[in-house]
């Protein structure tokens, strides 16, 4: 089971390259965000639950990450390359561009990797989970809201769709909160719903009387 869910989050690794790589010329901000939310909300949480036993889990750094300290580090990724400046240097270079989503990978995996392992515990894992979601969340309003295009100017192509960039970071942003902060929100619950269910109980101060 494990190993099926591995390929297939590589598989989908493979298929959200391809589509990066054809439609770059685009410039569509939503097609960018499509592809960055198919890597850290869908294909990283399968290769992440696939990954025990494998050589990648072995690295040091995967095996010490907690989950709030991978939720940080989701977080500055993320964060660091939705800066206006960034944002404008990736989207003129596909090798830059590629960089960029290898590195929304890795803190994916790190992130989904540490909320996965059962020795962090549930609520541990719930809890970077929904940290994240909650930033995922803030990114992805402030980008559909914003009252002008952060992201360059004029039209822009999103798979084959004219639209201007004022619309097409809107879209782009709706994209981020309706896929990416669902699907750590969902995860978040799951964890918590499994803590529930097997009754692991919050650990409690003895009372003083």
């Amino acid at each position: 089971m494990k190993r099926s869910t591995r390929i297939l989050g590589l598989l989908l690794l493979v298929v959200l390259c391809a589509v990066l790589v054809a439609s770059f010329a685009g410039g569509s901000f939503t097609v960018h965000m499509v592809v960055h939310m198919g890597i850290v909300a869908v294909a990283a949480p399968l290769i992440a639950y696939g990954m025990p036993g494998t050589r990648l889990d072995a690295f040091p750094g995967v095996a010490r990450m907690t989950p709030m300290l991978a939720s940080f580090f989701e977080l500055v990724a993320v964060w660091f390359w939705h800066l206006p400046a960034l944002r404008a240097l990736a989207d003129a270079s596909l090798a830059l561009s590629l960089l960029e989503q290898a590195s929304f990978l890795a803190a994916g995996i790190l992130l989904w990797r540490a909320c996965f392992r059962p020795g962090e515990g549930r609520l541990a894992g719930a809890a970077g989970l929904l940290f994240t979601s909650m930033h995922m969340t803030l990114l992805g309003v402030l980008l559909a809201l914003a009252p002008r295009p952060l992201y360059g100017e004029g039209d822009v192509s999103c798979f084959g769709i004219s639209l201007s960039a004022a619309a097409d970071q809107q879209i782009g942003g709706i994209v981020m909160l309706m896929v990416g902060a669902c699907a750590y929100l969902l995860g978040g619950i799951v964890l918590l719903a499994g803590l529930l269910r097997d009754g692991e109980a919050l650990p409690t101060e003895k009372p003083r009387w």
